[in-house]
């Protein structure tokens, strides 16, 4: 039951990354600091970590994305 909660989370998360990098992405240009960009790198990390822990460190890579925050590579741990 479980897992399967995960996969439907995983599934709605990974297409709603997809959903703004195919329609608001391209509207918005390439302004990401970071390489992979951070909805890339959201999808690597609920791939790799499940929807719960790969969620939560897309929102804290989302947050150091700022003007006076970091830049370069920055993999998904």
């Amino acid at each position: 039951m479980i897992s399967i909660l995960k996969k439907i989370l995983s599934g709605f998360f990974l297409f709603l990354i997809k959903l703004y990098q195919y329609l608001l992405s391209p509207l918005l240009g390439a302004s990401c600091r970071y390489t992979p960009t951070c909805s890339q790198y959201g999808i690597e990390a609920i791939k790799k970590y499940g929807p719960f822990k790969g969620f939560w460190l897309t929102v804290k890579r989302i947050a150091r994305c700022h003007p006076w925050g970091g830049h370069g590579h920055d993999p998904v741990p």
